[in-house]
Order: structure tokens, then C-alpha cells, then sequence
């Protein structure tokens, strides 16, 4: 699905598909993005706070997302955090409108299940990078180069800038796929099931333990989502450590996970929940992981064209 680039001075929707954000944190992330030279713009119920934990009611947060694609002014949407909620939007999503209207919607967390329905049924290529109250309120919040590169369609490279690392070597090519992985494994069994399959995925979550990534990557393997994965890209893997635990115990639980797959597998890519500096990727392109002394991901085709 063709996406025009973003130039100066673009305007931005900005929506909050899952729960509310702290209302200041809102405002400065907003802010950032004008510094940055874009328009945002919040949509009607962006700072509405309820019923529970969400930003307005499913109808509610649909219609600002469904207004944000057709807005004419707007060129690219970007979330405000992500949280709960979005799942409810799923089987409400109106694709023939966005189909008419694509452009790059700017998230994460849970909005995986969103920009993945989005990919498998469009072909709309998810852009997995900073979100407003989440990473751009932040002084260092942003991976400046990446979002930049993403948005006006250059091909780049991460490596250890990024936090990348090898835990298991060899080199892939293939779609570039994935998301959070709680996000991923909640969506099995559901008519959005992701389409992790012969991808080359990555995969990041946040504050889980040890033996809860290894509990899901075994739901993935038990139900095919791994099956002809070309390689694996972890996140940062924030917070993902149990009290007291080796330093170690996480790589030596995913290599346990994985093990018996012939793939390349590299971990600490800053992307979704992140420390500092979201990277941008874009989920539905063509991109190359290769591990050895040094891993580096790169993105060999651009989401936007002229």
C-alpha cells in the first residue's frame, strides 16, 4: 500500500485507541512534535478519561481513529500511549476507510493487535516507534534518525547504537514482522490471529519475568507462530528480570525457548518499551538481521514513496 513521505510542517492526529495518558504529558509530547516541525492536532476524546481505565468508549475511541484516517489534513496518526483497550476496537475497524485514506500510524504496546489487522488485511505497513505521552514528553525519549528515516522513506541501519546484540548468529532476510509479545500471544485463538509465520520477527515486552517470556514463546512455538521464522529481534526487554536472578537468566531463557530453531537470534533492540530513544521500524518491509561479533537490522525498503 503506497504511503506518500512526511514532510516539514505535516499535520499529525494525535488519538489514544487504548487508555488515557496524564494530561501533561500530553501536552508536552504535543509540544515536541512541534518543535520537531509537525502539526499535531488531538482528536475529540484524546484526553478523555473513563469509563475504567480506558479513553472514552470503544464507539468513541473508534470514530477518532476512523476521523484521524480521513482527516484531510492529516498525514500521519499518532497514539497516545498505549495501556488497554484497543482490542475492543478490532471487529469495529472500518478497512474500506483507511484502505481510501492510508497513511503511517505512529505506535506500540497495545496497539499491536491494531497495526498488525491493519497490515495483514491492507497491507498498511505498522510503524512501531515512539508515542506521545509515552516517549516524545521525554527529553531523550525519541530515536530521532530512525523516525525520521522511516517517515521519509530512507533505508537505514540499527546496531549497538541501538542497543542491538547477538545472542545467536547467522544472518536472515525477510518481512520485518511482530510487536509486544503479551499483545501477540493474547491475539491467538482470536480471528486476528498474527501472521508470524516465515517472518522475520521482532518481539518486545515489558516488566515480564523470565519464565513469562519463556511461557509464551512456548505458546508460540506449540501453536506454529515460530514455524519457517527466518530470525528473531528481542526488544530491550525493559524490566524483564526476576529479583535476585543471574544477569544472564533471560538470554539463557530465550535460548532455551528457541532452542532446536536454526535461526539467527539478536536481543536489546530499543524499540517500543524502551530506557531511552524509541526506534522507529516499520512492520511489512524488507529487512536484513545479521549476527555475528556485531548484530545489525536493516531496513532495505521504504514504507513511503514520492
Amino acid at each position: 500500500m503506497p504511503l506518500r513521505p512526511i514532510e516539514a510542517g505535516a499535520g499529525v492526529s494525535v488519538v489514544s485507541p487504548a487508555s488515557f495518558a496524564i494530561p501533561d504529558r500530553v501536552d508536552q509530547g504535543a509540544e515536541r512534535l512541534r518543535q520537531l516541525g509537525y502539526q499535531p492536532r488531538l482528536a475529540a476524546n484524546t484526553q478523555t478519561r473513563g469509563p475504567l481505565f480506558f479513553a472514552g468508549s470503544p464507539q468513541q475511541r473508534l470514530n477518532d481513529l476512523h476521523a484521524a484516517f480521513a482527516d484531510p489534513e492529516t498525514t500521519f496518526v499518532a497514539a497516545v500511549r498505549g495501556g488497554y483497550g484497543s482490542n475492543y476496537l478490532l471487529a469495529g475497524i472500518d478497512l474500506v476507510l483507511i484502505e481510501n485514506h492510508p497513511k503511517p500510524f505512529l505506535a506500540y504496546s497495545d496497539m499491536t493487535g491494531l497495526q498488525l489487522r491493519l497490515l495483514d488485511q491492507l497491507g498498511l505497513p505498522a510503524f512501531h516507534g515512539p508515542m506521545v505521552a509515552a516517549d516524545f514528553y521525554l527529553e531523550d525519549g525519541v530515536h530521532l534518525e530512525s523516525l525520521q528515516s522511516a517517515l521519509a522513506g530512507r533505508p537505514y541501519s540499527l546496531g549497538e547504537t541501538a542497543g542491538l546484540r547477538t545472542l545467536k548468529p547467522g544472518s536472515a532476510t525477510g518481512t520485518l514482522y511482530g510487536g509486544c509479545l503479551s499483545i501477540l500471544v493474547s491475539l491467538i485463538g482470536t480471528p486476528w490471529e498474527p501472521a508470524t509465520e516465515n517472518k522475520l520477527l521482532f518481539i518486545e515486552d515489558v516488566g515480564a519475568k523470565p519464565y513469562q517470556i519463556d511461557r509464551m514463546l512456548w505458546q508460540m512455538r506449540q501453536t506454529g507462530k515460530l514455524n519457517g521464522v527466518r530470525g528473531i529481534v528481542f526488544g530491550e526487554m525493559l524490566d524483564c528480570t526476576s529479583p535476585g536472578a543471574p544477569p544472564n537468566l533471560l538470554d539463557d531463557t530465550i535460548l532455551s525457548a528457541l532452542d532446536g530453531l536454526d535461526i539467527p537470534i539478536a536481543i536489546g533492540l530499543r524499540s517500543g518499551h524502551v530506557s531511552h530513544q524509541n526506534v522507529t521500524l516499520i512492520f511489512g518491509v524488507e529487512a536484513e538481521l545479521r549476527a555475528g561479533d556485531e548484530a545489525q537490522l536493516t531496513l532495505l525498503e521504504p514504507a513511503v514513496k514520492a
